[in-house]
């Protein structure tokens, strides 16, 4: 099952990528944080991630990724971004094994981003603005720099991925379901905004490729 949902990420990653070429213009979302392992099943050394998801061409430099204690507040690790999110609209940040590589592959950049588990909180941040915040577990008295809801605190091997990436209601509940098999650097053909001129285009092929996160498997679209 891993292998053909891996198989069809590949194909559904290309279809993103063409219609970036057909719609240039297309709308797309503001820049979110769209899936995060902070909790390898093994060591996480090397082993965590998180994804953004944004408009292809959108320059990262200057924006940072804060880990934001659920004790007390205080922003225990601040994380500066630098690249460029590539044509199928997604940028992985992997962790640092420790020799400036991760064992994560198709990286666009890495960082030592081990976040901790939760209660925690991971803040995208942009010009001194919130971009996007993303917290996970039970926040009981505790400090809370998420949006919304706090979303579950995912077990260990598992991610917490956004439902929809180019849909952010503010509340990490709603938008975030765990992973079972975390999919860094993919993400559902629906997420990027397809206008009319490209429908055509893609109706032979997006039945085939269309992929949604589902929790622990990666299912292929119903076909209407």
């Amino acid at each position: 099952m891993f292998r053909t949902g891996k198989l069809k990420l590949r194909l559904q990653q290309n279809v993103c990528a063409a219609v970036a070429l057909v719609c240039v213009s297309s709308p797309q979302a503001a820049t979110v944080i769209s899936e995060v392992l902070y909790d390898a099943a093994s060591s996480d050394n090397g082993n965590v991630f998180v994804e953004l998801f944004g408009t292809p061409g959108t320059v990262l430099d200057g924006l940072t990724l804060e880990g934001v204690n659920g004790s007390d507040g205080s922003v225990y690790r601040t994380i500066s971004l630098t690249g460029v999110i590539g044509a199928g609209s997604v940028f992985l940040i992997g962790d640092d094994s420790g020799d400036g590589t991760s064992f994560i592959g198709n990286t666009d950049l890495v960082r030592d981003i081990d976040f901790q588990n939760g209660p925690d909180s991971v803040v995208l941040r942009g010009g001194g603005s919130v971009l996007d915040a993303i917290g996970y577990g039970d926040f009981a008295g505790l400090f809370f720099a998420g949006e919304g809801t706090a979303a579950p605190d995912a077990p260990a091997g598992s991610s917490l991925a956004r439902r929809i990436p180019s849909v952010d209601t503010d509340d990490n509940f709603d938008d975030f379901i765990e992973l079972e098999l975390p999919t860094p650097g993919s993400v559902p053909v629906s997420a990027v905004p397809v206008p009319p001129a490209a429908a055509l285009f893609l109706s032979g092929i997006v039945g085939l490729a269309g992929v949604a996160r589902k929790r622990g498997v990666v299912e292929p679209e119903s076909m209407h």
